[in-house]
């Protein structure tokens, strides 16, 4: 529902032209309003004149696009191109072109706000995601850097200091564009404050260089993933060498830890990573997937002094006194989300794991059982334990091989969960090939009835109907669920994945060649 004052102030923004020559008599007050019509309207022009002409102390984009009593709707979902451009060139035109710096008050722009989804609903539906957003911006800080130095300016310029809360994506492909901005970062009017940082494809040597670059002490959120080559010991150097006394969230790449290989120096230097963590007062998540770390969670999770709201310790092979540990626990009571995914649950510690969700239900949104082998006989055992997870919001369970018959069952029963908003459930058994093995790999993924699946579907969909659980999306995403990171960069991702390929196959022939 929209108020008079964000209709008018739509009415306003819509002439683009009128607007921006009348800003000069706006009220400060009405610029937030103004800003989030001009958003939902995709009015870059305006925008932009806004943000180079903000007369506030901080600039807050979570905020501004949030629900606000003119109007309920979140936009901070929608990471529109032309919108987040216009205020990236708004922020450096607000430095160079203002009359008189002197009286200029913004000191803070926040834009870790914006949320990456998958369905964008701006008009134009090209989205600027994480990845260019840090590009852009350091971009930005180069470019008003080098004008600076050219142009003659207003000696006040100079005095202008914002800080410019960003959560930065590096790659190789943006890895020296972005150097150079935090190298520079004391002589720019904008200052680059990284509160998270995410670094994918990327040399070992290089992580280790820029992470120091982005002032750790600041750090919130830290994530490691997939092609940069992390190992324990590398990651123990790392805790030794940087403190990150604000962190709140560890995203560690695949195989950090692989304790089939362990000697006794490998123990020692996992329980000095323990340690490093527990210094982290903040840690409250905690994602380890991949990982292979049979018997020894207690040792990494036991120095913790903070109990853990989110925990992703999937495909890491846990065992009974794993999962002991874990349901015994103190971050047990406090687990918001947990993603034990690739364990064989209803073999191997059934009554220990429903102990475990015993302990979390009060607190429980987001649960993820992939590839646990759960079939239509623990359906029962399942519903018992998830039943009470009132608060459960998101359950995915894909990958198991269960019935449409099974499916409808448990469907029945998620209806009850008051919560529940998304529910990624498995292509059902009987859809596939009756020789099919589980889990199944990516190439018989595909492999199954279609059409009988899309029946299924409708069926499940209209238990939720019935229901009146229209609210309740469920889906079946057969190569996992979105991830806004890796679909930016999907495309440097997969070049590197080639030529990783290509430089495994030079070496066999290498050595192919030496035994002839």
């Amino acid at each position: 529902m929209k108020s008079l004052r964000f209709v008018s102030a739509e009415a306003f923004v819509s002439n683009a032209e009128f607007a921006r020559k009348n800003l000069g008599g706006v009220a400060h007050n009405l610029f937030p309003l103004l800003f989030k019509a001009s958003y939902l309207l995709e009015q870059g022009d305006v925008i932009h004149d806004l943000v180079e002409n903000w007369p506030l102390v901080d600039f807050n984009i979570g905020k501004l696009l949030g629900p606000t009593v003119d109007y309920q709707e979140d936009l901070s979902h929608r990471t529109c191109s032309v919108c987040l451009e216009s205020c990236l060139t708004g922020l450096r035109d607000y430095v160079l072109n203002h009359p008189s710096p002197y009286v200029k008050r913004l000191k803070v722009v926040d834009l870790t706000g914006v949320k990456d989804v998958e369905v964008q609903l701006c008009q134009c539906k090209k989205t600027m995601g994480r990845w260019a957003r840090t590009q852009l911006l350091s971009k930005l800080c180069l470019e008003l850097l080098v004008y600076l130095q050219q142009t003659q300016c207003n000696p006040g310029t100079f005095e202008i200091s914002i800080d410019v809360l960003i959560d930065l994506f590096v790659t190789e492909r943006n890895y020296e564009l972005v150097v150079q901005a935090l190298l520079k970062k004391c002589y720019c009017p904008l200052k680059i404050c990284c509160v998270a940082f995410r670094s994918d494809n990327l040399a070992l040597q290089k992580f280790f260089y820029i992470i120091k670059l982005t002032d750790p002490s600041l750090l919130r959120k830290l994530e490691i993933v997939h092609n940069v080559r992390l190992e324990m010991e590398h990651l123990e150097i790392l805790f030794n060498s940087i403190h990150f006394p604000l962190l709140m969230s560890l995203t560690l790449p695949a195989r950090t830890f692989n304790v089939r290989r362990f000697t006794a120096t490998d123990e020692q230097m996992l329980t000095n990573i323990g340690e490093k963590m527990g210094e982290m007062m903040q840690l409250t998540e905690l994602s380890m997937s991949f990982s292979i770390l049979t018997g020894r969670i207690r040792k990494l999770l036991s120095p913790l002094k903070t109990p853990l709201k989110m925990l992703d310790v999937s495909n890491c092979s846990l065992n009974h006194a794993d999962m002991a540990y874990l349901a015994n626990s103190f971050h047990a009571n406090h687990l918001e989300a947990l993603d034990l995914s690739g364990h064989n649950i209803p073999d191997l510690y059934p009554s220990i794991f429903f102990k475990l969700l015993s302990h979390s239900s009060s607190v429980l949104r987001s649960l993820t059982l992939e590839d646990c082998n759960i079939q239509d006989t623990h359906v029962n055992m399942l519903i018992l334990g998830l039943s009470p997870c009132q608060k459960l919001q998101e359950f995915k369970f894909l990958g198991n091989p269960l019935s449409s018959q099974a499916l409808k069952h448990l469907f029945t029963f998620l209806c009850e969960l008051p919560m529940l908003k998304n529910v990624e459930f498995p292509v059902p058994r009987d859809c596939y090939p009756i020789d099919i093995t589980y889990p199944i790999d990516d190439a018989s993924l595909c492999r199954f009835d279609h059409q009988k699946y899309k029946s299924v579907a409708e069926e499940l969909n209209l238990i939720l109907l019935q229901a009146n659980r229209e609210d309740v999306k469920a889906s079946t995403p057969l190569f996992g669920s979105y991830d806004a990171a890796v679909q930016e960069t999907n495309n440097e991702l997969g070049a590197y994945l080639i030529k990783s390929f290509k430089e495994t196959l030079e070496k066999f022939t290498t050595s192919l060649n030496k035994m002839s």
